[in-house]
């Protein structure tokens, strides 16, 4: 027993030696580090003296402190950036549905300002402005190499006021100038409608308005149509939607799944983590639905877009989204700023990470850019002129159908040319239109197969 307690007392003693042998040099190694650190400090502060003192005009402390902060930040991603005490009220009111500006959601690489898309029924949407394009001057005055916040700034001012952007776009030769009028911008998460059979929600972003306006569209958008049965299926056009709150993108992904995960986040500390799962009840019973997104969808459209693909519950068509997958946290701080800061990333349900990705779409369909006047003339004078049948002077008229029949004929001829008509105005919906009706003729529920009554129970009919 001796012996046993003097070799637990000796392991004791060892372990002791132990720790204090790796602990030793970890200590100095942090005290190292600190020392580092308080050190970049006092560099800080001598520069911040130094400027104070002997730069070419008076500048005001605070905005310096206010620009080392800001450089700190931005240093670190595009995303993450300092918000003055009025940028983070005017973010406030924007998550909120209204606010003055352009209408243009915009971010920067390498130094440029970068349009991710332009809003419905904005000035910048009047305009042309078309997501991709780069921004590098207002009114003039080169906005390259200034960090985001103040580019922003410079494009922001009075509701009414004139502002010119000078535009460089991919496949110009030259730079455009676009003259746009401020406006108070009144955003409608969501507009509903329908086209043909198929019931359209065209989800322009996502603030606090997105999902209560969705499912009042979509049951008024239903009540219309006489029941869930007169319906095709639900194109979900997430196109330049640059994004916005988490939880309203969990909402509407919910609203079309009844379980599974939507979305997971992932942040520095795996403690941290978290996962959003559906839960029971769709709001269109398992009717078809196809997602239409484009290189202007970002963030929350690509967290909808890419839950409802990877659970087979959508087809997605467009183009490749934006690829921004990562979470930022709006944190107050002293003096009503606020400091917005990358915490975080997306993950859809199959674990796909969609930073610098994006969501990939099932079918990809290009949006063509509309014909020039010239155009037009020209296809119209060389399009060649058909007659039918019905046209020849003395032909047989058809005498087969009721009146019924005949009103059914001209009610559908009149939704095919509706759909030629979209296709004229936007390809890309028109193609989504196409695909829901496709997928449900061929639903279960619009199958009917023959069925022989003189056939035995349990044989199979015959043709």
């Amino acid at each position: 027993m001796r012996k046993l307690l003097l070799a637990a007392v000796g392991g004791t003693a060892l372990g002791l030696v132990a720790t204090t042998q790796v602990a030793g040099p970890l200590l100095a190694q942090e005290a190292e580090r600190e020392s580092s650190v308080y050190q970049q400090l006092d560099l800080f502060s001598d520069i911040f003296e130094r400027i104070r003192a002997e730069y070419v005009e008076e500048v005001q402390p605070a905005d310096l402190v206010e620009a080392a902060i800001n450089g700190m930040l931005t240093s670190l991603d595009p995303h993450s950036s300092y918000l003055s005490p009025d940028d983070a009220e005017a973010m406030r009111v924007q998550t909120r549905g209204e606010f003055g500006g352009l209408g243009i959601e915009v971010t920067q690489e390498e130094g440029i300002v970068k349009v991710v898309s332009p809003m419905d029924e904005t000035p910048a949407a009047a305009a042309g402005i078309q997501a991709g394009d780069y921004i590098t001057a207002v009114n003039g005055e080169s906005v390259i190499g200034l960090n985001l916040d103040e580019a922003v700034e410079l494009m922001r001012g009075p509701v009414g006021s004139e502002i010119t952007i000078t535009i460089v776009r991919e496949g110009m030769d030259e730079p455009m100038e676009v003259s746009l009028v401020r406006d108070t911008i009144q955003l409608t998460a969501v507009r509903a409608r329908t086209e043909g059979h198929a019931l359209v929600l065209r989800v322009s972003t996502f603030n606090d308005q997105t999902f209560e306006n969705l499912q009042e569209g979509l049951e008024e958008q239903i009540e219309e149509a006489g029941g869930l049965d007169n319906v095709d299926g639900v194109v979900l056009d997430l196109r330049n939607n640059p994004g916005g709150l988490l939880n309203q993108a969990i909402y509407v992904a919910d609203a079309f799944l009844d379980e599974g995960e939507i979305v997971s986040t992932r942040g520095r500390d795996p403690q941290e983590s978290e996962r959003h799962n559906a839960t029971a009840g769709d709001l269109i019973d398992g009717k078809p639905i196809v997602v239409l997104v484009n290189g202007g969808s970002a963030s929350a459209s690509e967290i909808v877009a890419g839950a409802l693909q990877d659970h087979r519950r959508a087809i997605v068509v467009g183009t490749q989204s934006f690829g921004k997958g990562s979470v930022q946290t709006v944190m107050p701080l002293r003096g009503d700023g606020a400091m917005r800061l990358t915490t975080a990333r997306y993950y859809t349900p199959s674990g796909r990470s969609i930073q610098a990705l994006g969501i990939a779409p099932d079918i990809i369909v290009e949006q063509p850019l509309p014909p020039t006047p010239e155009e037009l003339a020209a296809e119209e004078e060389d399009a060649p002129r058909f007659r039918s049948e019905a046209d020849l002077r003395g032909s047989l008229a058809n005498d087969s159908l009721t009146d019924e029949e005949r009103e059914q004929m001209d009610a559908e001829r009149a939704e095919a040319e509706a759909a030629a008509q979209l296709r004229e105005q936007d390809y890309q919906l028109a193609y989504a239109v196409d695909v829901l009706k496709g997928l449900s003729a061929l639903s279960p529920q619009s199958i009917q197969m023959p069925i022989d009554d003189h056939a035995d129970a349990g044989e199979a009919a015959q043709p």
